[in-house]
């Protein structure tokens, strides 16, 4: 993802359930952000959304996104100690690697447990290889992002948003850190925030469900792998 993409995610997170004040539960990402520094009105006008399955909505033009982004800054200048590299940690959901297992074995247990749930590998990337192959650095700690795809959740939500399909397939990583401990991880696809908006921001409920089964499963396969499953 890029930085913006990242920033503008998160942001939205905090200022968009500031429009609902009636919200029947208390969010945590609004903690810290007052009432008052809402709404944000979103660029696209309900004339500009598909309605109809998998049509797009209307593009949103640079000059747009760029006043969207003026009145979201304010609102990320609160935050006085969060800085990308913390929006990019709070977006992941990892789990470290049981201690022993090797590159491996923690693939080989994520890909036993995705094949218990029916959860297709659709392909891999060796980064590492690449980084190794074309940079020249060979201090590169290995990393590897596989794909995985439920295709009857991936239908249902594309054609609801088919603008979603920048997301798909998910993605579980393995990796490497500084000190060689392995992590497995992935971004996180929680979405039980939306329960304290009133309405949901008009998911409907069987987008929801397969958005919580998708979650789950990724959460059983990675730590599967993590704990070296088999």
């Amino acid at each position: 993802m890029k930085k913006n993409t990242l920033i503008a995610a998160l942001a939205l997170t905090l200022s968009v359930p500031a429009v609902a004040q009636q919200a029947p539960a208390v969010n945590p990402y609004l903690t810290n952000v007052p009432i008052s520094a809402g709404p944000i009105v979103l660029p696209v006008s309900p004339a500009g959304r598909g309605k109809r399955p998998y049509e797009m909505s209307s593009s949103v033009g640079p000059e747009e996104k760029a006043r969207l982004m003026k009145q979201i800054m304010p609102m990320m200048g609160m935050v006085k100690s969060m800085d990308v590299k913390d929006v990019m940690n709070l977006m992941a959901i990892k789990y470290p690697v049981k201690k022993g297992l090797t590159f491996d074995e923690v693939k080989t247990s994520m890909e036993l447990s995705a094949n218990k749930l029916n959860f297709k590998k659709v392909g891999e990337s060796a980064m590492w290889k690449d980084i190794q192959a074309v940079l020249g650095d060979m201090e590169a700690p290995r990393m590897e992002v596989y794909h995985y795809c439920d295709i009857a959740a991936g239908r249902e939500i594309l054609r609801y948003a088919p603008e979603a399909i920048i997301y798909l397939p998910c993605r579980i990583a393995i990796m490497e850190d500084a000190d060689k401990n392995l992590w497995v991880l992935s971004l996180d696809w929680n979405t039980s925030w939306l329960d304290s908006l009133s309405g949901k921001m008009g998911a409907p409920d069987q987008l929801m469900k397969h958005a919580v089964d998708i979650r789950d499963k990724m959460d059983v396969i990675m730590k599967a792998a993590a704990n070296g499953d088999l």
